[in-house]
């Protein structure tokens, strides 16, 4: 390819020059004619050898002008390069892209050390990237991550996704040496993906420190990696419940993660983090699972999606987890395996697992029992969820602002006052209130995947639920006959519903309040000016 001036050549014969002439198929020379155009729909371009790529570099291929109309071009936002040729035409590609302004996003697989370095250098000028992505086959030695270290700390790209998957030549040297870089883009970093490189425990920790900077992380992909030591994870733990982000996504499948280790990190994930994904740790057993299970139990815990396939559950895990469930109110999907290595969830651990859904035991431990979770995935077997929890489940998802009420209604047809009666009127009327409000649940549906098409959540009429009312009414008010009369006004009022009446019940009762506090003031005062008057007579 002979040299030329990038600006005189190119311009002066852009609109007049052959394209079959300087391309190797009509393929590609329709390539050329849509970006010369301004194409619109060629958002994306990819470039190698392959005949599925839509510019399949052959013989014949004048690069030079592929590189100019990449630099000209202000529809493509999108560039995945599966080959660059050496020399001068490799060259002029490059050239083509350190131009370009409109390029967003690129993706670069299966290049040479010389190929990769030369794209490092081209993004440096390209300050509108926010994506890039490096494939496993790309064969790149230290100095080739250096370059993109240099890159990242030029602050030139304010990158948003870096996704370096599978490139084993990373490894914990690669990282260190990469962990200023991420320095630098840590104010726009939102996703981070480091699966399968190679990290160890060593490259965990300074990934950690680099991370300090990244604040506006959301998802951050560390699967397949090496955190069979427990340093690193716990290091990952404080990082996130120390820095001020609010991570989405936390992947740490297939990492060798251990009993000690997920205790290690359990807390900071289950507090931080929307989404975890520990698949294929197949070293957790029970006790790693009761360390996740008090992470999750917390008040504080975010969790909304737990990936935990390829873990040995049995019945002691679904034990164990379903402890975690009882009052958590953030989980709504778990994905499960049923069958690992001989260890099956039987129906034992499924009775338990329904206890955490809904514990009859009594209508507070029902109240308190898990509404949240909505989906259970079980890998490969979806039919092995009992019947009795996928309508628990349906309910929690279809209609979560009543789901309590329904299990109580459900499971509890006499609605015991008696816990109740010590507290005295005061509660009476919160609980007709309750029973109001629990109205609606008589006409609610869900779907039942043994009927056609959905069942009534509760199967009793209207009529029958009011008997139950006026029931649990009755027993309330026998419970406490003479307290009833002394305040029967109050409570006809409060049964009919009139909140302007029971205020001003209540500003009537807070007037007298105050007026008796009145009088006791001015006897007070009364009695002291007596008492001054009786010495003064004395003195005489």
């Amino acid at each position: 390819m002979e040299h030329r001036d990038y600006y005189y050549y190119y311009e002066a014969n852009a609109a007049t020059i052959n394209l079959r002439q300087i391309t190797s198929s009509a393929k590609n020379a329709q390539i050329l004619q849509r970006l010369r155009d301004g194409d619109d729909n060629l958002s994306h371009l990819n470039l190698g050898r392959e005949g599925w790529e839509n510019f399949c570099v052959g013989q014949g291929d004048d690069l030079g002008w592929l590189g100019y109309f990449i630099s000209r071009s202000e529809c493509v936002q999108s560039l995945h390069i599966r080959y660059l040729p050496e020399g001068e035409e490799g060259h002029a590609i490059v050239k083509g892209i350190a131009r370009s302004q409109s390029i967003r996003s690129i993706n670069i697989d299966n290049l040479s050390n010389d190929g990769f370095t030369a794209i490092m250098g081209a993004l440096g000028s390209l300050s509108q990237l926010e994506e890039m992505t490096i494939w496993t086959n790309n064969n790149v030695d230290p100095d080739g991550w250096s370059d993109l270290r240099t890159l990242l700390e030029s602050g030139v790209c304010k990158l948003q996704r870096l996704y370096l998957r599978g490139n084993n030549y990373i490894g914990n040297e690669g990282l260190d040496v990469l962990s200023n870089g991420l320095r630098g883009i840590g104010s726009s970093l939102k996703v981070l993906d480091l699966s399968d490189n190679s990290i160890g425990n060593d490259g965990l920790l300074n990934l950690v420190e680099a991370l300090q900077s990244c604040t506006g992380l959301e998802e951050l992909d560390l699967s397949h990696n090496d955190f069979s030591a427990v340093v690193g994870l716990g290091s990952l733990s404080d990082w996130l419940q120390n820095s001020p982000l609010n991570l989405k996504n936390l992947c740490l499948e297939n990492c060798r993660i251990s009993d000690v280790g997920l205790h290690a990190l359990a807390e900071g994930a289950a507090n931080h983090c929307k989404t975890l994904d520990l698949d294929g740790n197949e070293s957790i057993t029970r006790t790693g699972l009761s360390y996740l299970s008090s992470a999750i139990r917390s008040d504080s815990c975010h969790v909304k999606t737990l990936y935990l396939q390829g873990i040995p559950i049995g019945d002691e895990g679904m034990e164990a987890l379903a402890q975690g469930l009882v009052g958590n109110q953030s989980l709504t999907s778990l994905y499960l395996s049923d069958l690992h290595d001989d260890v099956s969830i039987t129906s034992a651990g499924w009775v338990v697992f329904s206890r955490a859904l809904c514990d009859t035991s009594s209508v507070n431990s029902t109240y308190l029992s898990n509404h949240t979770i909505h989906n259970i995935c079980i890998e490969d077997d979806e039919e092995t969820i009992p019947r009795d929890i996928f309508l628990y489940l349906q309910l929690n998802e279809e209609h979560p602002q009543h789901a309590a009420r329904c299990k109580i209604l459900m499971k509890h047809p006499h609605l015991n006052m008696e816990p109740l009666l010590h507290w005295g009127l005061k509660y009476l009327p919160l609980a007709v209130a309750w029973i109001e409000g629990s109205k609606p649940c008589t006409a609610l549906t869900i779907y039942d995947e043994d009927l056609e098409p959905r069942r009534r959540v509760l199967d009793e009429s209207e009529h029958a639920f009011q008997s139950r009312a006026l029931t649990a009414m009755f027993e309330f008010i026998r419970g406490m006959p003479m307290e009833v009369m002394k305040r029967r006004k109050e409570l006809i009022v409060a049964a009919y519903g009139d909140n302007d009446e029971i205020a001003r019940i209540d500003e009537r009762y807070r007037e007298a309040l105050e007026q008796r506090d009145r009088n006791i003031e001015e006897r007070d005062r009364r009695i002291e000016q007596l008492e001054e008057e009786i010495m003064r007579l004395r003195g005489l």
